[in-house]
């Protein structure tokens, strides 16, 4: 139904709209108008994409999580690996470096600074049971020179950690 050049759709959109910048308790609220009936979300077409994390633990979920699980256990069927045993890398030469340069870290969308906090955050929660005693922090820097050096060959790559483990006594999966 139109009514003098105007659509149904465009009155209400126009009435909401009024009744957004009428209320006397109204305002712009982060790109939200407050109302007295919740509110209204003003639509950009230039808004960012990302969603905004404020912890490290946010992180893992919005971009870890849906192949890892929230618990880190991975999947064996869809070959993702399990992230409750990352401490068993740290105590192999190479292994600190690898867990920072496999595809998925690299390719997570995070900056160098949020790989650091998410990885910390995994290896000081998800996989504290296999941390050793003289870990240190990764640091944005860190992260940063792996970048410069991504992994060629992945299962090339871990299985020269497994066999480096299994000399020193220790057991890493060659493949989930």
């Amino acid at each position: 139904m139109r009514a003098k050049g105007w659509s149904l759709t465009s009155l209400a959109c126009l009435g909401v709209g009024f009744f957004a910048s009428s209320v006397p308790h109204a305002h712009e609220v982060h790109g939200n108008i407050a109302t007295t009936l919740g509110r209204q979300v003003v639509l950009h077409a230039n808004a960012p994409s990302i969603s905004p994390t404020h912890s490290a633990r946010a992180l893992y979920v919005l971009h870890c999580a849906g192949c890892h699980s929230l618990d880190g256990s991975g999947s064996i069927s869809a070959r993702v690996p399990d992230m409750r045993q990352l401490g068993l890398f740290l105590r192999v030469p190479g292994g600190r470096e690898f867990l920072i340069q496999v595809p998925g870290v690299m390719g997570s969308g995070l900056n160098d600074a949020q790989v650091a906090e998410v990885t910390n955050w995994v290896l000081n929660t998800l996989a504290h049971a296999s941390m050793p005693p003289n870990h240190r922090a990764y640091d944005a820097a860190e992260v940063h020179q792996a970048r410069l050096n991504p992994l060629v060959d992945v299962s090339a790559a871990r299985g020269l950690l497994v066999h480096r483990a299994q000399q020193l006594g220790l057991t890493l999966a060659l493949a989930p």
